[in-house]
């Protein structure tokens, strides 16, 4: 579905990643970890076409998506949630999912997304006259993940979508994403909590300063020693069980 291919980008005159690849298949979630400043949020934000791609390929469905803007792509069904939820502070709820599907739907089609959304997450429902910004960490990420449903996601990016959250609120994020996988929905994740996203992921990437160093599928990772020892620490075991159960 998703296929990236000798990748190089940056900003300014930093060269940030070097000839990342990957390749995400229908039906998976595929999670990249990494340490802080990797090139991790980057990888994404060069997919998504917020970031030009200085070298390399990107591919969508098999359609060359090197270049277009961001827009055109989310009309594509290849969806991004940014690092920290970015919703509109003074808007509603309601008004920042309507946001979200403006491009794909008006009418009898957008009150049925958002029917979908509020059965998706109740919450939203009974918040929708609410400001965004008035929300509480927890349920900012869920707005943002409705506002992402609104646009009809083929596949998903999602940027640490756990951070600053409480652990109990990072469960419900990890519920919500099986449950876009349950629903068909293709899943690429960045997450910090690497316990975590191998326990919810088919495959995984590790990267380390804009290279892609290991891949394979995610229960090796979890019990790789190098990866355990770099990035899932001394309690892994118990974390990684907590993660998958």
């Amino acid at each position: 579905m998703l296929r990236v291919s000798g990748l190089v980008a940056g900003y300014d005159d930093v060269v940030s990643l070097h000839g990342v690849s990957l390749e995400v298949e229908s039906g998976e979630v595929v999670t990249l970890i990494g340490a802080n400043g990797a090139g991790k949020s980057t990888t994404l934000r060069a997919i998504s076409g917020l970031l030009p791609a200085r070298a390399g390929t990107i591919t969508f469905d098999d359609v060359p998506i090197t270049g277009l803007g961001p827009d055109r792509i989310v009309a594509m069904g290849l969806v991004h949630v940014p690092e920290g939820r970015r919703v509109f502070a003074e808007m509603t709820v309601e008004e920042n999912l309507k946001l979200g599907g403006h491009c794909q739907a008006q009418g009898a089609a957008q009150r049925l997304r958002l029917e979908e959304v509020y059965h998706r997450f109740p919450r939203l429902r009974e918040r929708r006259r609410q400001a965004g910004g008035t929300l509480s960490g927890g349920e900012q990420q869920m707005l943002a993940f409705g506002r992402a449903i609104m646009a009809r996601p083929k596949l998903l990016m999602l940027d640490e979508p756990s951070l600053g959250l409480a652990p109990k609120v990072v469960l419900e994020v990890m519920e919500a994403i099986r449950a876009f996988r349950a629903a068909g929905i293709t899943v690429l994740l960045v997450e910090q909590n690497a316990n975590l996203a191998l326990g919810l992921a088919d495959r995984g990437y590790v990267m380390e300063t804009g290279v892609m160093v290991r891949q394979g599928p995610a229960c090796d990772l979890l019990h790789d020693p190098q990866v355990r020892a770099s990035y899932l620490g001394a309690r892994a075991g118990a974390a990684t069980q907590g993660a998958v159960a």
